[in-house]
């Protein structure tokens, strides 16, 4: 009898350590677990404790909103049960070495504001998917190896404050579409393979703070509505094959960029990290 209590009092303390979730976020927690080689995690998990005490996982009304697990010995692909996290509204697995494709589930994820997947291996496209975000205000998918075009749907996304899409290998050009993204404070698309003319529309956006496009293949002249960029601190264009050479400025108080421009050669200044 003291027997079947025991077993009777384990199993009530592990369906407890479940109970603040719905199944489907659990499953999608433990397929996360086992996809990436959860017990190599720096910090790892507890499969028998409470959620609640899982380290980066935040709940909310009984609800995962927040995970966040940069910094965390990451191994393998991240598995589709992902996109049953519906609740998230951050998600942060930078500094890890995921690698595969970034899963069209993520765009289940209707509520996120802010993706992190930057410094990883994943490879492949940018998922089309991720444009049904749209109270995205954060997507940090640099130094990675994605490849092919920025998607035009990408351009519905307009909530984003950062798009941060560098040292990857995408090739094409930046959508002129890219107008319609008029919080973006934060552009970079620094050292990829991108072509083809800078334009114009970027400088309809008038909250911009930082402008990375260094080290890509970029043709043609500076527009010169860039002067309409009055916000603009952090001005990053070389390395290009653009008809002129300009410096890289970083600072509260940079230079008109009209006096960028120089002859023969190209001076990069530090920019600040966040």
């Amino acid at each position: 009898m003291k027997t079947l209590k025991l077993i009777v009092a384990c199993f009530l303390v592990s369906a407890y350590s479940f109970a603040n979730i719905s199944s489907n976020e659990k499953d999608a927690l433990i397929a996360l677990y086992n996809s990436t080689n959860g017990s190599e995690w720096n910090s790892s998990w507890d499969l028998n404790a409470s959620i609640d005490s899982w380290y980066g996982v935040t709940i909310e009304n009984e609800k995962i909103v927040e995970l966040n697990l940069p910094f965390n010995n990451l191994q393998g692909n991240l598995p589709k049960e992902i996109g049953n996290l519906v609740s998230l509204r951050k998600l942060n697995f930078g500094f890890n070495k995921l690698t595969g494709k970034i899963p069209s589930e993520l765009a289940n994820l209707k509520a996120l504001t802010s993706l992190e997947l930057f410094m990883n291996n994943f490879e492949g496209e940018i998922p089309s998917e991720l444009g049904s975000l749209k109270k995205l205000e954060s997507l940090k998918l640099y130094s990675n190896k994605l490849t092919g075009n920025i998607p035009m749907e990408l351009m519905g996304l307009t909530n984003l404050k950062e798009l941060l899409l560098g040292s990857n290998f995408l090739t094409g050009t930046i959508p002129n579409q890219i107008y319609a993204l008029s919080k973006l404070e934060k552009l970079s698309v620094m050292d990829n393979r991108m072509d083809g003319e800078i334009p114009v529309e970027i400088a309809q956006l008038t909250q911009l703070q930082e402008l990375l496009l260094s080290s890509n293949k970029f043709s043609g002249d500076l527009p010169m509505e860039f002067m309409n960029l009055t916000k603009l601190n952090t001005f990053m264009v070389s390395d290009n094959n653009l008809n002129k050479e300009y410096i890289s400025v970083s600072g509260k108080n940079p230079p008109s960029l009209m006096h960028l421009e120089l002859q023969n050669a190209t001076a990069t200044m530090d920019i600040e990290k966040d």
